[in-house]
C-alpha cells in the first residue's frame, strides 16, 4: 500500500505469518534501497513501515514534521486496534529527515505534538531503535553526496560534472541557511540523546571505510547514548559500503537484527508488566483516597450531629449573673432567691467542640470541679458544711456559686 504525503511517500509491507510480532517503522533518504531488509524483517514476523523522505526535508524541517504527523496517524491506527513492539529503523540520512521529528512529537519537544494519550501509547510500544549507516548530519558536500545515486557517480566522465552541482546546490542552501542549519543541527542531537529516556534498546551497524557516515561520529554517538544509561550494541565492518552492509555481510547482519528484535519484545513485555504495575498502584491510592474521604465525611457528619444535640437554638444554658452576690442575712426567702435575675445565653454559631471548654465538658460529662475552696454554696437548711466530706448525704440543692 502507497500513501503519498507532505515531506514524502509511505509503504505498507506486511508479512503473512499469522502470528505479529511487531512493527518496523524503516525511514529511508535519497537513492536507498529497502526491499532486502523489509523481506529480513517480514520473515521474522514484522510488518514494515517504509517512510521514503523527500530530499529537502533535512534543509527544510517542516517538511520532514509534516511527513512525521503522516507516519503517527498511520502508527496510531493500528496501535489503537492492537498495541504491539515498535521499533525505529533509520537508515543513512533517515534520522534527519523524518525520524527525529517523530521522536520530538511523541516527547511533546516541539510545538506541534499529539494528544497526551496517544503519546503515551507510541512511547510505550516503542522498543528499539536501529541505526544503519548512521545517524549522520546532512550538510554541505555530504549532502550531494547523499543525493547522488552511486551509479550515476561511478559513471566515467559524469562524475565530477554530478559532483559539482549537487556541491553547487547544497552550498548554496548553506549559505542562505546558515545560522538556521546550525540550530537544526544542535535540535537534531539532542533530539537522538534524549530519547534514551524512552528505555529502549540501540543497535548501530556502521563500517569503519564509510565516508559517509564517519565511524568516529558513529562511535561518539554511541558512547554518548551509552553514558545516559542506554543500552547500545555497536556492530562495525571493515570495508562494507554505505547501506550496503546486510548485502556484503548477510550472515551476521542476520543475526544481529534477530537477535535485536527479540530483545524488542522482551523490552515490551516489560514495559506493559511496569505499565500494568503502575495503574494497580494508581488504583490502591485512589481507593485509599477515597477510604479516607469516606472517613473524614463520616467524622464530619458526627461532630455536626454532636453540635446539633448540644447547641440547638432551642436550647438555653443558665450561668450565674455578673451580679455582685448578696450575703447578708437579709437575703430574703426562696422564692425571692428563685426570683433573682439570670441571664440567659444563646450560643448564634457553633462553638469549635474542644473538652477542656466548658462545653465541651458538659458534653463529655467531665465538669467535675478539681478545686472547690471559695466556693459559696446554699442548701435548703441554710446550713453549709465546714468539710467537703460530708456533702454526699446532705447536699440537698446548689443555688448558686461564685467563681
Amino acid at each position: 500500500m502507497l500513501s503519498r504525503s507532505g515531506g514524502g511517500t509511505l509503504h505498507w509491507f506486511r508479512n503473512t505469518s499469522n502470528k505479529l510480532q511487531g512493527i518496523v517503522v524503516i525511514f529511508t533518504w535519497g537513492s536507498i534501497q529497502f526491499n532486502h531488509h523489509v523481506d529480513l524483517f517480514s520473515s521474522r514476523g514484522w510488518n514494515s513501515l517504509v517512510v521514503v523522505s523527500d530530499f529537502l526535508n533535512p534543509f527544510f524541517p517542516e517538511r520532514a514534521t509534516s511527513l512525521a504527523f503522516s507516519v503517527l496517524n498511520e502508527l496510531l491506527q493500528e496501535l489503537r486496534a492492537r498495541p504491539c513492539p515498535l521499533v525505529l529503523a533509520a537508515f543513512s540520512g533517515g534520522s534527519q529527515a523524518c525520524m527525529y521529528k517523530v521522536l520530538q512529537i511523541i516527547e511533546r519537544a516541539c510545538e506541534a505534538h499529539l494528544n497526551l494519550d496517544d503519546s503515551r501509547l507510541i512511547m510505550t510500544c516503542i522498543s528499539g531503535q536501529m541505526y544503519d549507516s548512521g545517524p549522520v548530519n546532512v550538510t554541505s558536500d555530504l549532502g550531494a553526496r547523499f543525493a547522488l545515486n552511486s551509479s550515476i557517480l561511478n559513471v566515467p566522465g559524469s562524475s565530477k560534472l554530478a559532483s559539482m552541482v549537487g556541491k553547487g546546490v547544497t552550498s548554496g542552501l548553506d549559505a542562505l541557511f546558515l545560522t538556521r542549519f546550525g540550530s537544526h543541527r544542535s535540535e537534531y542531537w539532542q533530539t537522538l540523546y534524549s530519547s534514551v529516556g524512552l528505555g529502549a534498546p540501540f543497535l548501530i551497524l556502521c563500517s569503519e571505510n564509510d565516508d559517509l557516515a564517519p565511524y568516529p561520529v558513529i562511535c561518539s554517538f554511541a558512547q554518548r547514548v551509552q553514558g545516559l544509561g542506554g543500552h547500545v550494541r555497536l556492530i562495525g565492518w571493515k570495508d562494507s559500503p554505505h547501506a550496503g552492509h546486510y548485502k556484503h555481510n548477510p550472515i551476521q547482519y542476520t543475526a544481529a537484527v534477530t537477535e535485536f528484535l527479540e530483545h524488542s519484545v522482551s523490552v515490551f513485555n516489560q514495559k506493559l508488566q511496569k505499565l500494568g504495575e503502575r495503574n494497580g498502584m494508581e488504583g490502591m491510592h485512589d481507593q485509599i483516597c477515597e477510604l479516607v474521604c469516606d472517613l473524614q465525611n463520616a467524622a464530619v457528619d458526627s461532630n455536626q450531629s454532636l453540635r446539633r444535640v448540644a447547641i440547638s437554638p432551642n436550647d438555653h444554658f443558665f450561668l450565674p449573673s455578673s451580679a455582685e452576690y448578696q450575703t447578708s442575712k437579709e437575703s430574703g426567702s426562696l422564692q425571692d432567691e428563685q426570683k433573682e435575675q439570670k441571664t440567659t445565653v444563646h450560643l448564634a454559631s457553633p462553638p469549635g467542640l474542644n473538652p477542656h471548654s466548658v462545653l465541651g465538658q458538659v458534653l463529655f460529662d467531665a465538669c467535675v470541679p478539681k478545686n472547690i475552696e471559695g466556693w459559696d454554696i446554699k442548701f435548703e437548711n441554710r446550713k453549709p458544711f465546714a468539710t467537703a466530706g460530708k456533702w454526699s448525704s446532705s447536699l440537698k440543692r446548689m443555688r448558686r456559686s461564685r467563681l
